[in-house]
This record gives structure tokens, sequence and C-alpha cells, in this order.
């Protein structure tokens, strides 16, 4: 065989700079793995045992620091039963505080978890013991509530299989936890934020971008520079530190979940990040939700579906052919992605689709509405339900001098917006006109207040309007059973969403949680609507201990019950709630770092009778 000697050495050539170049492309587009088959270990019963330690944990080859619980992260699968009683025997091997929060379970307050609320949480070396029956079914999980330990492996999933059958069939499950891990620590990435809070924002409109015509025009540029915001702030930590993990493992890892052909799979998908929002999709394969946050729903089939940080959805997918699909959970920015294989055999792997361009905040996330920037004259769809309503009268006295409740049917007057001139021609608005939002405290931690903020719950989530097939939305959701109460709401309760995004300040109502003096105020029983407004350019995943509450969609006694609603940037999420469950519970933000930041508040629940 005759071999021509510069064609050889140009292919060798060739071959060793395309393998050189495999070490510059990102994790989720580097050969992967022969696949990793590797179940959750699980533990059950009536008795526990739980040790949370340090320990290391090897992500796509590289070994970084870690919190795991027995030894593992994710921690392990707790798999419970409706009806039954549990004892968790938790000890505490770190040499700081810890504790377990166990998100979305139905409990005695004294049993949630959180360090200053409801426990003082478990001290160095020692052992807490949580009791308490098991009151549900459906797909949760834990983490903890102290410090920044959750985003160095400190979560777990919990199933409770239901004490009778259940409505959503399926043949075989798979439980898939995502989350986001960095070799920096938590406590370095924090730092990072406050110092400059665009530091890992790599995605930053460039000269090439306009050039190209895949950036703004100059004019919206200029615009949004003159009012000091960047449209690619969608995440404050992403892809540029962040690896983006299934059940543990890197996209080059490969987990991979195993099917036959025809089966009805249920994926469990939990988002245990701490950061990250992720948009989830098996290209080929459509997959119909059958419960959210734990709570069985009407069957409804999609493609994507936008998941906030402490979601959990559980949807069935149907593969019929005899190969392999990829599990797909970008980053919402698109700064990155997860990656597992769905395959009928270990060793099979499918296309990783390329990341997709990232979005751009519009002025409907700065809560302009609808409004056009280049459109200029004067704004449209002001929504008034903030500002202008005389107080209930049963609204509680701290919140009442605060401008908080209005009666829940209240049509407010609309606000005088012509404070300062903002943006295109004609316009006269201002991003800081505190009569909207009466009860924020003026504060340099509130940069702006949303002019127009409108409900965005029929919206598929920020960078998915164009996605060219079908994603979820709040409203497509509908629970399968009644819900328990359907009384109208007594008073309603305005909560805005604040923050300063120059200096990463984060709080409700512009008070962060350091510098509260009262929980917000409940008594038992009571019916509540909560409007969340968001006056932030970033989305915000709420949750609420204790409860769950059913999202105002229109969806009268079925309407989907929640536990964690995110609310898109510049826009508004309604629920109801019933407060049904004695004492403090924790509110807040489920961005980590925004809630170490002091996006938190104490809900609690006082017996009637007893003083406000």
């Amino acid at each position: 065989m005759h071999i021509n000697r510069r064609h050889f050495v140009s292919g060798t050539v060739g071959s060793g700079a395309a393998l050189a170049l495999v070490g510059w492309m990102p994790a989720w587009a580097q050969p992967v793995s022969s696949g990793i088959v590797a179940p959750l270990p699980t533990v059950s019963g009536s008795d526990i045992s739980l040790r949370i330690a340090r320990q290391t944990m090897r992500v796509d080859g590289k070994v970084s620091r870690a919190i795991g619980i027995n030894g593992t992260v994710p921690a392990p699968l707790i798999r419970l039963r409706e009806g039954q009683n549990v004892r968790l025997s938790v000890t505490n091997d770190l040499d700081e505080d810890s504790s377990i929060h166990w998100h979305g379970l139905i409990l005695p307050f004294q049993m949630d978890g959180v360090p200053g609320v409801s426990f003082p949480g478990i001290k160095p070396r020692s052992t807490f013991v949580y009791e308490f029956p098991v009151v549900q079914s459906g797909t949760y999980w834990y983490h903890s509530h102290s410090g920044l330990q959750e985003q160095l492996g400190h979560y777990g999933p919990i199933v409770i299989d239901p004490k009778g059958p259940d409505p959503v069939g399926y043949d075989r499950e798979h439980i898939v936890v995502l989350s986001d891990h960095s070799e920096l620590s938590p406590e370095a990435i924090f730092r990072k934020l406050k110092v400059n809070p665009g530091h890992f924002n790599m995605q930053r409109q460039t000269l090439g971008g306009l050039l190209a015509g895949k950036d703004q025009p100059l004019k919206d540029r200029l615009e949004w520079g003159a009012m000091r915001m960047d449209p690619t702030d969608v995440a404050d930590v992403n892809g540029s530190t962040y690896n983006f993990l299934v059940n543990g493992y890197g996209p080059k890892d490969n987990w991979t979940a195993l099917f036959e052909p025809g089966e009805r799979v249920r994926l469990r998908i939990i988002n245990a990040a701490a950061m990250t929002i992720f948009n989830v999709r098996i290209p080929g394969l459509r997959m119909t939700i059958v419960q959210a946050d734990g709570l069985n729903v009407r069957p409804v089939t999609v493609d994507e579906f936008q998941m906030g940080v402490a979601e959990t959805y559980d949807v069935i997918v149907t593969p019929t052919d005899d190969r392999a699909y990829t599990l797909v959970a970008e980053a919402n920015d698109r700064s990155g992605l997860g990656r597992a294989t769905l395959a009928p055999r270990a060793g099979m792997a499918a296309e990783v689709p390329p990341l997709r361009e990232r979005p751009l905040a519009t002025m409907k996330d700065m809560g302009m509405g609808d409004m056009d920037m280049s459109a200029g004259g004067a704004m449209e769809g002001m929504d008034p339900s903030s500002a202008g309503a005389a107080p209930a009268p049963d609204c509680p006295p701290e919140h009442a001098k605060m401008g908080h409740c209005t009666p829940a049917d209240a049509a407010a007057a609309p606000a005088d917006h012509s404070a300062m001139g903002h943006g295109a021609a004609g316009m006269s608005h201002s991003m800081r006109d505190f009569s909207v939002a009466p009860q924020v405290k003026r504060d340099p931690s509130v940069q702006t207040i949303s002019p127009m903020p409108v409900d965005r719950m029929g919206e598929p989530g920020q960078g998915l309007e164009n996605a060219g097939h079908k994603v979820l939305t709040y409203h497509d959701l509908v629970a399968l059973d009644k819900n328990p109460d359907v009384r109208a709401p007594e008073r309603s309760l305005d909560i805005h969403l604040t923050g300063n995004m120059e200096r990463f300040m984060w709080s409700f109502d512009g008070i962060k949680m350091s510098d509260y003096h009262e929980p917000i105020p409940f008594l038992e029983g009571e019916r509540v609507r909560i409007n969340l407004i968001n006056d932030s350019m970033m989305s915000h995943p709420i949750h609420l201990h204790g409860h769950f509450f059913e999202l105002v969609t229109g969806k009268g006694d079925h309407a989907p019950r929640k536990h964690t609603v995110l609310v898109q940037p510049g826009g508004k999420a309604s629920f109801d709630f019933t407060a049904d469950a004695l004492g403090d519970w924790a509110f807040h933000c489920h961005l980590l770092y925004h809630m170490h930041a002091g996006m938190m508040r104490v809900v609690s629940v006082r017996p009637r009778g007893e003083a406000a």
C-alpha cells in the first residue's frame, strides 16, 4: 500500500489539532463516556439515618469539594409512602451548623428545618431527629437551609408513593435531579457578585454582534445604556463557572436512563440548582406533564418547559424507536446545558443540540408592559392593581399602615407616572415612582419599580416566546382533583420583589431579611390572595414553606396547586392560599444568592383570637 507522506503528515497534524480543540469545547459538546447507568442510592422505611459530611465529587473527570449525605451527591433518594410516620435521624459531621428542609412537605413547623425560624439548626457533631406523619404523595426534595451549603451538593430527592392507586400509569420510572456545580466556593461566588454583579456574564453585546445584526440596534443599546441596564443580564451565575449536572453527573459523563421501546416512562424531574432556571426538552420525544410540585394535574403534552429553581415536574414519555434520545436541560440564559441520555441500551448517545441564541431582555422584562421602546407615545395597558384602594377592613394593622392590603376585588386608581421623562420620545414615565408601591421602602436597595407589571403566567418564560414548538405555561396546568378550599379570598396582599442589580441587593418590599422586625401575619384559616409584583429584570422562583397555594389562572375550583412559582421579569403572579398551618414559615426567593442577600421573610400563621 502506497501512502503519500505529505498527506499522512497533514492528516496526523489535523487529527492532533482536532483532538487538542476538543479540550476547548464546552463539556456538553465533548465526546461522552460509554454511559453511566447508575440509579440513585435509596433509603426508606419508618426509621432513616442521614449523615451530612464534607467529601469530594468527580464531575466530567474533575474532582472538586462537596457536601454530601451518606457519601453521595445528590443525597440518597428518600422513598416513603403516604400515611406512614417517618423518623429521620440527621447527624451533622461538618464543622459548622447545618440543617435539612423537606421542600414541599406538609408537616409541623418545628420539623420544617429552617434555622432561626422553625428550629435552632443542627450543631456540629450532633444529631437532630425529624419526626412527622406523611400526609401526601408525589415528587419532592430536601436540602440544606444553612448558609450556602446547598450549592456544594447538600440536596436530594424524595418520592412519596400514594396509599391508593396511582392515577398516573407507567411501566418504568427514573428520578432526574438537575443542579449546578462550580469549582469556586459558594462564598467566593457571592463575594464576586457583591463586588460586580455582572462578573459571570460572558454574553454581553459586542460590536461584532451589532454589525452582524444579532444584537440590539445601536439606538436601543443607547436607550438601555442611559437607563444603566444590561439586556443580557438574565442569570447572575451561569455556564462561565457552572457545570450543569444530572443526578450529579456532568454532560461528558453521560448519565443514562434505560427503557424498552413502547414503555410508558415516568421521569420525576427536580430542579435542585442553586441559581439556574432550566429549559427542559427531549428532541424527538414529546413529554406529557402529569404532576407539578408533587400534585397531579390533568395530562398536558408539550415539547419543552421552563423550570424554576425548586420546582418539580413529572412527565411521561413513550419512546417507540430503538434509539437514544438526549434530555436537554439548557440554562435560561443559554450559557450552557446539562444533558442525559434515554436509551434502550447502555453506551448509546444521541446528538446534543447546539445552544440556542441567548435571550435579550425587553421593555416588558423591565415592567413596561407590552410597550415597544422604539414606538414612543403614551403608555397603554397600565395595571393599577397595586395602588390607590382603601385597605380591607380585616387587614392586619401593620399592613394597613404600610398600604399593603386591598380588598380582593378592589379596582385601584392609576397612579401618577409623570415623575421623569424616560426612554422613547413622548414617553413620560418613572421607574422609581413609589406611588404605585407605597409599601416599598425608599432605599438604595430598590433600583426600580415596575411601572406597568402585567400577569405573565400565560407566557412560556423568558427566551421561549418563539421556540417554534409547544412550551408549557402555568395556564396549561389544571389540577386533577378539585381544590380543597374554593372560597374567595377575604383580602389581597401585594408583595414587591425588589432589588438593585448593580449592587446585588435583593429584598421584599425594599426590606431585606436582616432588617425586618415583624413576620407577615395571617390568621388560621384565612383565605388571602397574594400578588407578587416583580420590580426587577430577573426571574424569581418564590417558595412558601408549609403550604400549597392555587395559581390564579382562571381554572376555577381546579386551579393548579403549587409550593413554588416562577415570577417572570417585570411581571406579576397571583395565587390564593389558605393559612391552614400554624407556626412560623419561611417565604423566599429560591435563587440561593438572592435569598442569602436578603430576599426572604417569615410568614406567621396565628390562631384566631390571638392579637395581631
